[in-house]
Parts: structure tokens; C-alpha cells; sequence
């Protein structure tokens, strides 16, 4: 009787996650090699590429809508992640233009197959960029403007590689860029191009999935959710000394990861593919009751990005990390919690109050996921203050051995006061201000920021 009752509590307990905590699967993401599409001839193998996406992922979004149903389990987005670009169009020598093209016929294969999005629009220039890889970055403003479901990522920086401030100084041009180039959405372009260091090639969540060249031919991973089932838990703890915040956390991840992985190997089983990863982090929304930011106030702040915001944020990431490490043998991605400004209600109310500011923003983006994501900043802002951003977060990632990512939107036309509104999960964004003060004469220098010393570690 006690382990049927038990059984019974954890059912109860399921259903409440889903109905109350708004619990979901953020996304299933299948990563797809292109790398034996390489061909010297670019439509050639552009029709390879799109045989190859087409053929592995006929049946995903059928069967993610299968598990759905029968697991009562909702799972929000349904993607594809694939080699890097760079490296598969390189072999046509077709420059930016071909690129271009590469680009229009994966959004043709995204749509062909039903889903969401598909990442790996992308190029690795850590320790330098090859004609390929240049002749990617150079089209990546066209491209983005030219597909719907297209997103692109670059990676200009590694703890073994340091910095690539050339790759810096050019994609803060290239942001720029792909902002005016979509202008008539809100600078849509640049929400879909993430800037990284220490880039990973089994993360799920867009806009900076690829599927990374370590990787098996096809597999299958899922990205998780569950800021409304952390800060349940939390609730339930008020008053509490912060070991116990933390083992309450730990039990809740603990929940949302088994969830995850349950679903992750179910549709890999029926696709026929391996099971890649469950990545673990807190992806918030803009809906309410889904907001990694009231996690943080629910600790103790009045707001986020009050004094001890950081230290919060720092035993939520630890604690998403433990229980989940015990629920799953297979983590992988960025795991942690993400703290995009638009996607999330309680940074987007923060920053309209400005409790939050870009600079409190960069110092959190030393314990979260990834980095300063869908932050919206004045249309007029200089792509060398953009370069300058960019490099910050690199300089964190590179010196602390974790991701760090930048997906900024200069937003067309609009100043600080102002609001971008993209919509479903991209949510809206207060414009934030940014320093008066320029970074010209650095970004100008050019080269490589040295790795750091402990990246010669082996």
C-alpha cells in the first residue's frame, strides 16, 4: 500500500507540474551531419543538404505530436540543428552569395519537414576564419533577412583558442547589419544570431544550436523547462536557511529532468536515431508563471537585479545542475538557466523599472547558461559598443571555461524608453541604455586576446 501510495503521489504531483506550473519540453532537437554533403559543385550539394534534412526528419514533428498525446507532455518547439555551414559550403567556393543560398534551402527543408527552427547557419573562428568561414559571416545579414526559420551562430572565442577580436570587430558589424536588415520586423535578424565563446556542438535551444562535428550522424536531444515547477518548490520554503532552498531546488530539477529524458529517448527509440542529451536549463517565457527572474526574487530580492541577485542565481544554477546530474546519465547543452531579458516577464518589468541594467546583466552572465540574451539597446548604437559587448562576455567565458553567448538587438529607430515587441516565445524588449562612452580604438587593434593560462592545460 505505501509504494502505491507513493506512486500515486508522484502522478499527483506530474499533473500538477503540467496543469499549475506551466511544465513543458521546451524543445526536441534533432542534430543532423551534413558533412558528407560536401560537394565543389554548390547546387549539388545544396540538393544534398536538403535530401539529407528532408529524408532525416520526415517523421519528427509527427512523432514529438505522438509522444504529446500520449504522455500528456507538452513539447513547444520541435527543431533541427546541423553541421556548421561554413564548413559544408566551403568546399563550392561560391563566397557570400552561395552561402545565401545555402541558407534559403535550409529554410525550404525547415518548412518541408514542419519545424520550428533550424540552427547551424554558422561558423567556428576561435582561432581564425578561413575564406569559408569569412564569406559566411559576411552573409549572414541577407541571409537571416532572406528565411523565416533560419538561425545562425558564430563562435570568436575558446579558453584553448582566446579571442578573435578581428571576428569581434566584424560581428559587431555584421549585427548591425542583419538589425537593418530586418528593420521592417524590429531588427527580427539579429534575435536569430547569437555571438559565442566556448560554443558546444550538442546544445539544443536556438538560436545558437549546431550540430557540432563530434557528433554522431543523427541524434536526438531535448531541451527542458521548468521555472514554474522551481519556483513552486521554493514557495514552499520561504523563511528557510539556503542549504535547504537548495536541496528543495535539487528535488524539482530532479522531476523536470527525468520528464526530459524520458521523452528525449522515447523519440529517439522511434526515430531510429541515438539519444544525444537532456540540457538543463531554466528556459522562462513571457507568459506568467514562467520566469527564471521571479525564481530569483522568490530567494529573497525585492527585484531582480537588487544586491544579491548574483548570489541567488548562483545556487539556482548549482542546484538545476545536481538534481539534474542525478536524474540523467546524458547532460549535455548549457545547462543552467537562461536569463533572457525579453523572454522572460520578470526581467522584462525589471528592466522597464531599470532595476536591471546591461552591467548588472554581464555580471550574472558569470554563473547562468549562456550570456547577455534578447537584450534590445538604442538602433543608433555604434557596431564598435556592440564589438565591446561582445567581447566582454567572451573575455567571462574564456577566462571562467564556460559558454557565453551575446544575442543583442540594435533596434531600428527606436531609443532607450522604447519597446520591441517580436511575439510568442521572443517575447517583447524594453530598450536598454548603453554606455556613452565608445570602444573604437580597441576594437580597431584587431588579432587574438591570447589564450588564458590555465586553457594549456592537457
Amino acid at each position: 500500500m505505501t509504494n502505491l501510495t507513493a506512486a500515486g503521489q508522484g502522478i499527483l504531483d506530474t499533473i500538477r507540474m503540467l496543469e499549475e506550473d506551466r511544465l513543458d519540453i521546451r524543445t526536441v532537437t534533432m542534430g543532423i551531419s551534413l558533412l558528407d554533403c560536401l560537394d565543389s559543385d554548390g547546387p549539388t550539394a545544396r540538393r544534398k543538404v536538403y535530401d539529407r534534412i528532408t529524408g532525416r526528419a520526415e517523421h519528427l514533428v509527427e512523432t514529438c505530436r505522438r509522444i504529446e498525446a500520449e504522455l500528456g507532455i507538452p513539447i513547444i518547439n520541435k527543431r533541427v540543428a546541423v553541421t556548421p555551414i561554413a564548413l559544408v559550403a566551403g568546399a563550392s567556393r561560391e563566397g557570400a552569395a552561395g552561402c545565401v543560398e545555402f541558407a534559403r534551402t535550409l529554410d525550404r527543408a525547415a518548412r518541408e519537414v514542419g519545424i520550428d527552427f533550424l540552427g547551424g547557419y554558422s561558423a567556428l573562428v576561435d582561432a581564425g576564419a578561413t575564406e569559408a568561414d569569412r564569406a559566411l559571416m559576411d552573409s549572414i545579414p541577407e541571409a537571416l533577412a532572406a528565411t523565416d526559420l533560419v538561425c545562425s551562430s558564430v563562435n570568436i572565442g575558446s579558453t584553448r583558442a582566446g579571442i578573435n577580436m578581428s571576428a569581434v570587430a566584424e560581428m559587431g558589424r555584421v549585427v548591425t547589419r542583419t538589425a537593418a536588415a530586418t528593420a521592417d520586423a524590429g531588427g527580427l535578424g539579429a534575435a536569430k544570431l547569437v555571438v559565442f565563446a566556448n560554443a558546444v556542438g550538442d546544445n539544443p535551444f536556438m538560436a545558437g544550436a549546431f550540430h557540432g562535428v563530434e557528433q554522431t550522424d543523427c541524434v536526438v536531444s531535448v531541451g527542458v523547462s521548468g521555472p514554474g515547477v522551481v519556483k513552486r518548490a521554493v514557495e514552499k520554503v520561504q523563511g528557510a536557511p539556503f542549504d535547504e532552498v537548495a536541496e528543495t531546488i535539487k528535488k524539482a530539477a530532479f522531476q523536470v529532468t527525468r520528464m526530459g529524458q524520458l521523452v528525449g529517448t522515447t523519440a529517439a527509440e522511434r526515430l531510429g536515431v541515438d539519444f544525444g542529451i537532456v540540457d538543463l536549463s531554466l528556459a522562462p517565457t513571457a507568459e506568467v508563471g514562467d520566469s527564471v527572474a521571479r525564481i530569483i526574487e522568490e530567494i529573497g530580492v525585492e527585484r531582480v537585479g537588487a544586491p544579491g541577485t548574483t548570489a541567488a542565481l548562483a545556487l539556482l544554477n548549482d542546484a538545476v545542475k545536481k538534481g539534474g546530474l542525478m536524474a540523467c546519465s546524458h547532460v549535455g547543452g548549457l545547462s543552467g538557466s537562461f536569463i533572457p531579458v525579453s523572454e522572460d516577464i520578470g526581467m522584462i518589468e525589471a528592466a522597464r523599472i531599470g532595476a536591471i541594467t546591461l552591467d548588472k546583466l554581464e555580471a550574472m552572465t558569470c554563473i547562468c547558461s549562456v550570456g547577455l540574451d534578447m537584450v534590445a539597446v538604442p538602433g543608433a548604437t555604434p557596431s564598435s559598443t556592440i564589438a565591446g559587448i561582445i567581447a566582454d562576455e567572451a573575455a567571462i567565458g574564456v577566462m571562467n571555461h564556460k559558454t557565453t553567448g551575446v544575442r543583442i538587438i540594435p533596434a531600428p529607430g527606436k531609443d532607450v524608453g522604447d519597446e520591441l515587441d517580436f511575439g510568442g516565445l521572443l517575447g517583447r524588449a524594453p530598450v536598454m541604455p548603453v554606455s556613452a562612452f565608445g570602444s573604437e580604438a580597441l576594437v580597431a587593434r584587431g588579432g587574438r586576446i591570447p589564450a588564458p593560462l590555465h586553457g594549456l592545460r592537457n
